[in-house]
């Protein structure tokens, strides 16, 4: 337990000497804040792009809070995930080709705590950076729009929170396995893959993962959930998380050094 604390402090010394803990907040907040205020200032927006009609113009309503915030999901969905995937796909890959695992090794730490220690490094670089962005889009939109459900809101952060878990677990997963560019394209290929079959068979695919988004972006509405469902659904993707991270660890073990 202590060499994975004293690892994981090593992680996250790594991250704020790369100014991760910085940048990756700060795009996240911008992504975040830039949603309410295009949905407020549209009309203006268009008007000075000129050639649009005054009646489209006239036609245009602004969104509800709720459908502003559901865009600033689908705004992490796409840059957002691939902020994530592209900052950690060297976590492992990295220190294997550059010869940092050997040294790492040798100690008598195995691999299994190495790989808790950067998981949960990653997962507070993770938190860190959506917690800000969501609560930056949380309050503009409250701002701006209008009033929120607070309860819905924190549900539909811990929903899509545990999907981008699920997406820096991958790239983890894939880290010990390839290098940095190989692992960031399996990764989002994967992620991919899971969120068309969700869009083309939502029911055959209730259990997916990648549902998670679609549930966040349910509960931020008001629709209501079938509890069985959401319950469903997080255990598959906690346990596809577990699983991940048992094989990165075993990989590590077995690649630790690079041919």
């Amino acid at each position: 337990m202590r060499s994975t604390w004293i690892f994981y402090r090593k992680e996250m010394l790594d991250m704020s000497r790369s100014f991760k803990l910085i940048w990756i907040p700060i795009v996240f907040a911008i992504l975040g804040i830039t949603q309410p205020i295009i949905s407020v200032f549209m009309p203006e927006i268009l008007e000075m792009s000129g050639g649009v009609p005054p009646e489209m113009l006239s036609l245009y309503e602004t969104p509800s809070s709720a459908m502003v915030m559901v865009q600033v999901l689908s705004q992490y969905s796409t840059m957002g995930v691939l902020i994530l995937v592209l900052a950690g796909m060297n976590s492992v890959s990295g220190e294997r080709h550059g010869g940092t695992a050997e040294l790492i090794m040798v100690r008598p730490i195995s691999s299994f705590s190495i790989m808790i220690a950067k998981w949960f490094a990653q997962c507070t670089q993770l938190l860190i950076a959506f917690g800000f962005g969501y609560i930056a889009s949380f309050y503009y939109t409250y701002q701006m729009i209008g009033s929120l459900s607070w309860t819905s809101g924190l549900a539909s952060f811990g929903l899509y929170g545990l999907w981008l878990i699920l997406a820096m677990t991958i790239t983890l997963l894939f880290s010990t396995i390839l290098r940095g560019a190989g692992a960031a394209f399996v990764t989002l290929a994967i992620l991919a893959l899971l969120s068309l079959l969700n869009s083309l068979l939502p029911t055959w695919f209730t259990w997916s993962p990648a549902r998670l988004s679609s549930l966040a972006a349910e509960v931020l509405i008001g629709n209501t959930l079938s509890v069985s469902s959401v319950i469903i659904c997080c255990l598959i993707t906690v346990g596809i998380i577990v699983v991940c991270l048992l094989s990165a660890a075993r990989l590590l073990q077995k690649r630790v050094l690079p041919n």
